[in-house]
């Protein structure tokens, strides 16, 4: 008898539990908090090395976007006119989306990337897809000084309002966590993950008031809608909080306050779902690779 058969005649109640690779967390939060920031620090540090300009490409590839797009909206399309700070205010939303699309767009490949890894070495998978979004983090940080800089020469004037930055950041933060660890889970088995992720982020950013103001849109229900996007509170939000006070807040935007509990109810259903389905996934992604 061939050993497969002799394996196949081993009743299975005689082996045991089936063994499980590591789970999301596997159980050491403190490990894979310094395995996350080590892994996107590591990714920082990798991405411009070789090149001659380094860190200033993480500067100049938004300004280049801002340069092309502030051209067209402001001599051919006209889009900004009438609109305080345009210059600033397109772009901010280029930023924010940066960061949206860095680190859900990064996230989607994270841990078929890392394969060597993942099959060889145990370790709290969750910190690959969050590594990712902590790099985009650190992006955002040089991002945020070249919008500082065109605040400060556009004469924008610095408020108390500037402390709802963080607020704004942390839910940007919670809303690509959840997307991140739905994408990295999925990829795995299913690469049809990334073109159809490249085409949500198409749509995102043109239903987002990252090219045009929220006001240019009429009040009512499809402005309603379009808030209804997390990314579009955050660039709305930020727009009011840093750039111009006069401008609507995402609460007004979106038609009351309480109408706000859709965007951050959407925010944490990700949450929950993008940890729900990586941690169910996480056990037997090394075999899936």
């Amino acid at each position: 008898m061939s050993s497969q058969a002799e394996m196949a005649s081993i009743p299975t109640e005689s082996l045991g539990r089936p063994i499980k690779g590591p789970s999301a967390l596997a159980g050491d939060r403190r490990r894979m908090l310094s395995l996350t920031w080590t892994l996107a620090i590591t990714d920082f540090r990798l991405k411009f090395f070789g090149s001659v300009l380094g860190y200033l490409w993480q500067l100049g590839r938004p300004l280049l976007l801002f340069g092309i797009l502030y051209t067209v909206f402001t001599h051919v399309v006209k889009l900004g006119s009438g609109v305080n700070y345009y210059p600033v205010v397109l772009l901010t939303g280029i930023v924010m989306f940066s960061f949206v699309a860095e680190c859900t767009a990064g996230a989607v490949s994270s841990v078929v990337d890392r394969e060597g890894i993942v099959r060889k070495i145990q370790f709290p998978r969750l910190a690959i897809p969050l590594a990712v979004v902590v790099t985009g983090y650190l992006n955002l940080g040089l991002n945020l000084i070249a919008v500082l800089v065109f605040m400060f020469a556009s004469g924008v004037s610095i408020g108390v309002r500037w402390l709802e930055l963080p607020l704004i950041l942390l839910f940007g933060g919670v809303f690509v966590s959840g997307i991140a660890m739905m994408l990295s889970a999925l990829y795995v088995r299913f690469r049809d993950v990334r073109p159809i992720w490249d085409v949500v982020l198409q749509m995102l950013f043109y239903a987002a008031p990252v090219l045009y103001p929220i006001e240019k849109v009429s009040a009512g229900p499809l402005r309603t809608l379009m808030m209804c996007n997390p990314l579009a509170v955050m660039i709305q939000q930020t727009r009011h909080a840093l750039i111009d006070p006069t401008a609507p807040s995402a609460a007004d935007a979106i038609g009351g306050a309480v109408r706000l509990l859709i965007p951050f109810g959407i925010t944490a259903g990700l949450l929950v779902l993008g940890f729900w389905i990586f941690n169910r996934e996480a056990p037997r992604i090394a075999e899936e690779l």
